[in-house]
């Protein structure tokens, strides 16, 4: 494994030396495009680790690298899409890793189209969280917000008509959540068991899992609603008998989801929502919320918005766990509309019942055409014991990642 890890480090150092002919081979087919980019991450922990055998450093580096090939047909019907990602980390074997997060062919024939391979699907509106967005499995080990995601296999069949645009999906294999390893930072007190995770379908990672979405537009509004059956990307933390392990388990779930967005000038009204049927009780979630922004502020071409979203979800306590049962989100979102393409989200989320603070600032902007800096700093505060963000209530950090695109 370790030897792959590397040998994966050393094709994103290629995909570098290579990019440059590979662009050249590009624009003498115009159906194939090239690009990709490496990355160059530091982080720093503003407290000592809180777990025994962390890494008792207060800084880490990490590289990442992704490379994009697609490639259509001349008349347009066919498409192929191939993009590895590989991350090497100093500190968290865990964390280095590599996925390919897209590889798949497709067809298009007027209003049907075919997708084989794996893909990455994203559904949802909000900002704080997203509910509804189930096809792919969280790849934590690259960001705790949850929003990077690992390649999923699948058959999707797409038909898009005049009322709307309706998603067929099979998903022919499970892949399981990514966490961090013992020497890591984002980890329980007790490590989590990742090679002996638990399901509850006698098929493991190989039930086949379906979902179905409809998405349309009435006038202002933009719906989406959707239906999953399969294995639960969510898995539950289960203790062993002696208290010295824990194990992830996957349950076999049923969920319907909605997501809407009424767009009204300078004005944005989100909702997510979802029923779950699993492991014990039906569950209910929901996030919803509003934006307004400020455009072209101080009678220049940047904009300002104020967000505000509340989270609901009444899972109990041995369900999967969740942050976002009971809080409120405040944020802002600054865009510079600029050749430097600048922005920053910052926000705060409060849980209503115990005070749990979150903090969150997201920057970024470019440097000459490819160059493109990004920083993030995460702070929680007021974190109790029985809370579930104890476990990573010391990991504070301060991230700066300088990437370069091709």
């Amino acid at each position: 494994m370790v030897i792959s890890l590397f040998k994966a480090a050393f094709l994103a150092f290629v995909w570098v030396l290579f990019l440059p002919e590979l662009s050249h081979a590009a624009s003498v087919n115009k159906k194939l495009d090239v690009s990709g980019k490496v990355a160059l991450q530091f982080r720093g922990f503003t407290q000592d680790a809180l777990w025994s055998n962390q890494n008792s450093s207060d800084t880490e580096y990490s590289f990442a690298g992704e490379l994009e090939v697609r490639w259509s047909s001349h008349d347009g019907n066919q498409q192929v899409s191939f993009i590895p990602f590989v991350r090497w980390d100093e500190n968290d074997k865990k964390r280095s890793h590599y996925d390919l997060r897209e590889a798949y062919w497709s067809y298009k024939s007027d209003d049907v189209k075919l997708l084989l391979g794996v893909n990455k699907v994203f559904w949802g509106v909000t900002e704080s969280a997203h509910l509804v967005d189930i096809i792919n499995q969280t790849d934590l080990v690259e960001n705790t917000d949850q929003e990077d995601k690992l390649g999923q296999p699948m058959a999707n069949l797409a038909f898009q008509k005049d009322w709307g645009l309706l998603n067929f999906y099979l998903l022919p294999y499970f892949r399981e959540r990514s966490f961090s390893g013992e020497e890591g930072r984002f980890r329980t007190q007790i490590p989590a068991n990742f090679d002996d995770a638990k399901y509850e379908s006698g098929s493991k990672r190989r039930h086949l899992d379906f979902a179905f979405r409809y998405s349309h537009y009435f006038g202002e509004v933009d719906l989406g609603l959707h239906y999953f059956k399969g294995t639960s990307r969510d898995p539950r933390l289960e203790n062993s008998f002696d208290n010295l392990n824990i194990f992830l388990k996957y349950d076999q779930i049923e969920q319907i989801g909605l997501d809407l967005q009424y767009t009204k000038d300078a004005w944005l009204w989100k909702l997510e929502a979802l029923v779950r049927d699993g492991y014990d009780k039906s569950i209910f979630a929901t996030v919803a919320g509003l934006e307004y922004t400020f455009y072209q502020i101080f009678e220049g071409v940047s904009d300002i918005g104020v967000l505000i979203e509340y989270q609901y979800d009444n899972r109990p306590a041995y369900e999967a766990v969740t942050t976002a049962d009971n809080d409120m989100f405040i944020g802002t979102r600054w865009t510079s509309n600029n050749m430097q393409d600048g922005s920053v989200l910052a926000g705060v989320i409060v849980d209503k019942k115990t005070s749990e603070t979150f903090y969150n600032i997201e920057a970024k902007t470019r440097f000459k055409e490819n160059i493109v800096l990004e920083l993030e700093v995460r702070l929680t505060t007021q974190s109790g014991l029985d809370e579930p963000s104890y476990a990573y209530s010391q990991d504070d950090y301060v991230q700066l990642q300088i990437n370069r695109f091709f």
